[in-house]
Order: C-alpha cells, then structure tokens, then sequence
C-alpha cells in the first residue's frame, strides 16, 4: 500500500501552524484537533518544520511557564524526514523506526500534500496482515 493510497482514504487535509505562533497557540491547536504534532509550513505550504508534544515537553523543561510566550519557530523540529506519495507502508515503518518519531509530512514539489502517522501505519498493516490470514483460511478450507 502507498501513502496517496492511505491520503486518499483518510484525506488530505493537515494542521498547519506558522512559525512566529508562540507555543501557547500550538498547544490549544494540538488539544482543540486532539492530534500529537502539527505541520510549521509558510502559507504556501513549504514545510520549515514539525513541532510535537515531545518538542513542546523539552521546550517546557528548559524554559519553563516562559515557553509559553516562545515562537514556535524556537522549539520545532527543523530538519523534517518527509516522503511522497509513491512511498510504501512498509518505507514509512522503516523511516519511522529509524528516526524515532511518529509524523510524516508528504511532500511533492516542495509544498504538503498530507501528514501520515503512526497510526495510519499500523492500522494499514493490521489490515493487509488480516487480509492475508484470511485468504490462506480461505485456501485451507477450500483444499
């Protein structure tokens, strides 16, 4: 399965945020759209960044209530593992093992084009893995 696959079954849309937002705005963004990590990109969609509750928790440890008030652009992830459309499941669990993290943006000329997760992976697996058992069931009994 690829990821324009898995995009185009649970959509496209990502939450954005932009770099000069302080901290305090991506918290209340990341509870309000109940997600883990949002997307800083420009208006045009250029990814500068990832920031997650992890970014957000070191941001708090080092600074404290002042992190808060900090732009978004001070605590993000700047150098962002992203992939395309035509990447596998099986490329996004290899990527996402190695660098330890749970958000990928998908890029295509520069600009996002969707966000996929952990979950995603996992829940297409898990899929593809039942599918698989129950066609070898199938076969068994058919024999």
């Amino acid at each position: 399965m690829t990821v324009a696959r898995i995009l185009s079954e649970k959509g496209s849309s990502v939450v954005t945020i932009q770099p000069h937002r302080s901290l305090a705005d991506a918290i209340h963004l990341l509870a309000e759209k109940r997600i883990g990590a949002v997307v800083v990109a420009e208006t045009d969609g250029v990814v500068l960044g990832i920031l997650s509750e992890r970014d957000i928790m070191r941001a708090l440890a080092q600074s404290g209530a002042a992190a808060f008030d900090a732009p978004v652009s001070g605590h993000m992830t700047s150098q962002v593992t992203s992939c395309s459309r035509s990447a596998t499941v099986e490329d996004l669990m290899q990527i996402m093992t190695e660098g330890r993290f749970r958000h990928v943006p998908v890029v295509e000329d520069g600009h996002l084009v969707g966000l996929v997760s952990i979950g995603d992976v996992v829940k297409r697996r898990i899929a593809a893995v039942e599918a698989e058992h129950q066609a070898m069931r199938d076969y068994i009994t058919m024999a």
